[in-house]
């Protein structure tokens, strides 16, 4: 929704000259709506359309063998009418492919109230149950028109057969304007027999590697199969250009493109499947998904769904990470809180205010963690990239994992053995040194508790930049790097004093100085991010 690479992109839906469809195609009033029966948020059901050869419902009796039918629905929605509308479709037997397309009308607004912004997608026979088997795609706002066969699909649809019974087109009027939301939708329906079966590669869950060891990856990144311009070929090789060890599929809301990666992965880069998750009330990436595997998103917070899907992606091996929790855009800012998540993304694309947010936010978790004796929440960056100009891998995870695989850098992500690098240039080491003992990022030491901790930081690739050291007290040291942009950093402290202690590699400001929190104890000013780590804990002995 965000036009910076962020949240989803939408591409310009035609304007809807007309809502009556002109003959001889058969038009449907669909005006008049059924409410309920329908899966997940609030939702209303349309009356269904039927395909006049499919009358007597046989496999042959009436049914062509060739050809197409054309059915045009129009209709007209109020604003806060429902989050999802289904339109039932019963398909016949012998139908090849279904085609839709749809358009609503964009009428003028006041300056500051939302327009008519609409999505699309499409379950089949199987229904339209939360969580169910039925999902066969989905394109948002990206798409005016998609394809399914048992051959091939639109990007961002699942290809096979198209099964004889009640489908379901579904739209999502995320936002209506006050006038309400005007809309059409065609769907045809092709007889003959099916295609060959489409081919689907999917990747495998594990490279080459270097055993245990640091590895980078971007966990966050979109292709045509969702909103993004770019092709999986091209997303590949920009991991591959941004120096990454791995990357991660996250298209909003399919899994389709899933069966596409296995012919892009290699012995040098794993390639992982997962799926952005969006809600009304947030975005969340599901990472490590078993490929093919789709989870549902047609929830709102206040509907107790979230943490069912949750232990979905655990299930299977994944985690669970809140995307970009203060995006400004419509329905993107995270609403579901923290309890089942597994990391927290606080860092998207180049730095910005919003991340300055939410590393504020994961901080204060991390404090309130210790307080209560909970888990702590694991800090990611990702790149969330969609098309030019937008960088893959600004920024990326480097993650300590066993092995290249899926398995292990979930493990490794999940324990918060990570760190958030702007690209690869940079490079760092972090650690806690005290009473003959070591500790690294994510990791615990335990020492007495007055007694004297080192905490090294050792950096390169940030020119000039500012190094900070943070704990539950907050900013306890910071240091500034030469013009070659290396250096170690060392600061002494002991449990007693910090509990945890987390470290930030930050630019100049755009003055050049080095930046630095202003003696009124207003907000600190600093440059922007050029490295962040998770933090490492410290614990007297005897607590």
């Amino acid at each position: 929704m965000c036009l910076d690479g962020r949240c989803e992109h939408r591409a310009d839906v035609p304007p809807l000259e007309a809502v009556t469809p002109v003959e001889p195609r058969a038009a449907i009033d669909r005006r008049r709506l059924l409410r309920g029966g329908a899966a997940g948020a609030a939702a209303l059901t349309l009356a269904p359309v039927s395909f006049a050869s499919g009358a007597d419902g046989g496999p042959t009796g009436g049914v062509p063998s060739a050809g197409a039918e054309t059915r045009l629905i129009s209709g007209h929605l109020e604003t806060g009418v429902a989050d999802f509308v289904y339109l039932p479709v019963e398909v016949p037997h012998g139908v090849r492919k279904i085609a839709v397309s749809y358009a609503y009308d964009k009428p003028a607004v006041p300056k500051g109230t939302p327009g008519n912004a609409c999505d699309i997608g499409i379950f089949d026979e199987r229904g339209i149950g939360l969580g169910g088997s039925g999902f066969r795609g989905w394109s948002g706002g990206s798409r005016t028109s998609f394809e399914i066969a048992n051959e091939a699909a639109t990007p961002g649809y699942l290809p096979g057969p198209v099964k004889h019974g009640t489908w379901h087109v579904v739209l999502g009027p995320y936002q209506v304007a006050p006038q309400g939301l005007n809309y059409r939708v065609e769907v045809e329906l092709t007889y003959g027999v099916d295609g060959p079966a489409a081919q689907r590669h999917y990747p495998p869950r594990r490279a080459r590697g270097r055993g245990r060891s640091w590895y980078r990856g971007d966990c966050h990144l979109h292709t045509v199969h969702s909103d993004g311009k770019r092709q999986p070929a091209e997303v590949a090789a920009g991991a591959r250009a941004a120096g990454l060890d791995f990357m991660v599929s996250t298209d909003h809301n399919t899994s389709a493109s899933h069966g596409a990666w296995g012919e892009y992965a290699g012995s040098d880069l794993l390639i992982i499947t997962g799926e952005e998750v969006t809600t009304r009330n947030g975005h969340w990436l599901a990472l490590g998904l078993p490929p093919g595997e789709w989870v549902d998103w047609r929830y709102r917070a206040r509907d107790d769904a979230f943490p069912r899907f949750a232990r979905q992606v655990r299930r299977g091996g994944g985690i669970v990470v809140p995307a970009h929790m203060y995006c400004a855009y419509v329905a993107s800012q995270w609403k579901f809180g923290f309890d089942d998540a597994d990391a927290t993304e606080v860092w998207t694309g180049p730095w910005t205010y919003d991340d300055e947010h939410a590393v504020s936010t994961w901080d204060q978790k991390i404090g309130e963690a210790l307080r209560s004796g909970g888990t702590w929440i694991p800090a990611m960056g990702n790149s969330d990239a969609h098309s030019e100009p937008q960088a893959v891998g600004l920024p990326h995870n480097v993650v300590l994992a066993d092995d290249l695989s899926t398995e292990a850098v979930m493990d490794g992500l999940r324990a918060g053995r990570s760190w958030i690098a702007e690209s690869s240039a940079v490079q760092l080491t972090f650690t806690a040194s005290g009473h003959a003992r070591q500790a690294g990022i994510g990791e615990e030491l335990e020492v007495p508790a007055v007694a004297p901790v080192d905490i090294r930081l050792d950096v390169k690739g940030v020119p000039n930049g500012t190094v900070r050291f943070i704990t539950d007290e907050g900013q306890m040291h910071q240091e500034s790097l030469t013009a070659d942009g290396a250096g170690s950093v060392v600061w002494r402290t002991t449990a007693s004093l910090a509990s945890y202690v987390r470290a930030e590699v930050r630019h100049p400001m755009p003055d050049g100085t080095p930046g630095q929190g202003n003696t009124m104890g207003d907000a600190l000013l600093f440059g922007p991010m050029a490295a962040l780590t998770n933090p490492l804990f410290l614990k007297a002995s005897g607590r």
